[in-house]
């Protein structure tokens, strides 16, 4: 599925349709991951669990409505700083979670998150989360298989937010609306994918371009060409100088 899509800069999302999305969603092998871990958690909170008890199913409503709150921090304080290209230790980390993507936004096989940083967050986050409301280790348990639901439930959202398809659903349509006017116009703002209620509490939410100024680190995130210079190592792992605009058709990153 992949190797049909490959047109030089890589899978590219808008060139697929969505039953082609779907194929190649339901065959990554981070999907299937996240599906196995789930279904270990989901296993475990049941074996663990006390007859009747409840509070594992606490765990579970606490990680979906924590979620948007977490995944809003990790996009606006780590993955948008700069502080991680800016070591020789963490520049390929930040280019691979974050860089990449908004280098080229289409680029299906950089949206998705690398098990290697997502699998250790998702558990940091879970864990203590649903132990703490779950009452032990079957809420933790089951906080980790909710997280690792709402993580491929986020993803497969992040890619019809790239997708070249205008969604029927007014949310859905809304919602890619708002994720993608963060890649191509303003990256200070609009931080969430499935929910921007965050964004607003924090003063972040922006409902349309013409309320800001376009950034010109739309595409680099700061990482500029004098940045470069500085703190090379991002560019030297990519073989080419950061782009401050869209790829065109057959460009390599």
């Amino acid at each position: 599925m992949y190797g049909r899509w490959r047109d030089g800069r890589s899978f590219d999302l808008g060139r697929m349709t969505l039953r082609e999305l779907l194929g190649a969603y339901w065959t990554n092998p981070a999907i299937h991951l996240y599906f196995a871990l789930a279904l270990l958690g989901g296993g475990l909170a049941v074996r663990w669990a006390e007859p009747g008890a409840l509070r594992p199913l606490l765990a579970v409503l606490a990680t979906v409505l924590a979620y948007p709150l977490a995944w809003y921090l990790i996009h606006r304080f780590v993955l948008h700083s700069r502080f991680l290209y800016r070591s020789a230790w963490t520049a390929a980390l930040w280019k691979r979670v974050h860089f990449d993507h908004h280098q080229d936004p289409h680029r299906l096989d950089v949206l998705f998150g690398s098990p290697l940083n997502t699998v250790p967050t998702i558990l940091l986050v879970t864990v203590p989360l649903g132990w703490l409301v779950g009452g032990g280790p079957a809420g933790a348990a089951a906080a980790v298989c909710a997280g690792f639901l709402v993580t491929c439930v986020y993803e497969f959202c992040h890619c019809v937010q790239h997708l070249n398809f205008k969604p029927r659903n007014r949310l859905l349509r809304r919602m890619k609306e708002l994720h993608l006017a963060h890649h191509f116009h303003d990256e200070h703002g609009n931080y969430g994918i499935t929910s921007f209620a965050v964004d607003r509490l924090f003063g972040t939410y922006y409902a349309e371009a013409r309320e800001r100024r376009r950034s010109p680190h739309v595409f680099n995130l700061g990482y500029d060409l004098a940045e470069a210079a500085r703190f090379p190592w991002v560019a030297r792992l990519t073989g080419a100088p950061p782009r401050d605009r869209p790829p065109r058709p057959g460009e390599r990153i």
